[in-house]
């Protein structure tokens, strides 16, 4: 399946209810420290931060991509429930930790303390993780 990531500069309305579709299913933790999906959706996309998996014109998982001087902080990442277990986050990740390297900058999960999924996804692709404060 080949999955096309870029960075959401100009959200189409499509891409809007698609994000909308990839957040309505996470767990309530992921949108720390936004209240709710609404919130980091309108946020990540007016600051820019946001890159998405692309199929066929269509979002299927989409993170939070912070950008600092050496290091980059991909949070708030997410798949459709219905295309988990296909490589879309894991081609997300590669694809942040590319860009960041290209600028001169380590790549770093950051997620919320005590979720094993997240942990999990970090050992496996081999990157740090950050795990914020509670």
């Amino acid at each position: 399946m080949p999955i096309i990531v870029q960075t959401l500069k100009d959200a189409t309305y499509q891409d809007q209810q698609d994000l909308q579709k990839i957040y309505r299913d996470a767990p309530q933790w992921l949108f720390a420290p936004f209240s709710t999906e609404a919130d980091l959706i309108e946020t990540a996309l007016a600051d820019g931060s946001f890159i998405a998996g692309r199929f066929n014109d269509r979002l299927l998982g989409a993170g939070r991509l912070q950008r600092h001087q050496d290091v980059w902080y991909l949070s708030h990442l997410c798949v459709r429930k219905v295309t988990r277990r296909r490589g879309v986050a894991e081609r997300l990740v590669n694809q942040a930790q590319k860009m960041a390297s290209q600028a001169g900058a380590d790549l770093r999960l950051l997620a919320p303390a005590g979720h094993l999924e997240i942990e999990a996804l970090a050992a496996r692709l081999q990157v740090p993780l950050t795990v914020l404060a509670t």
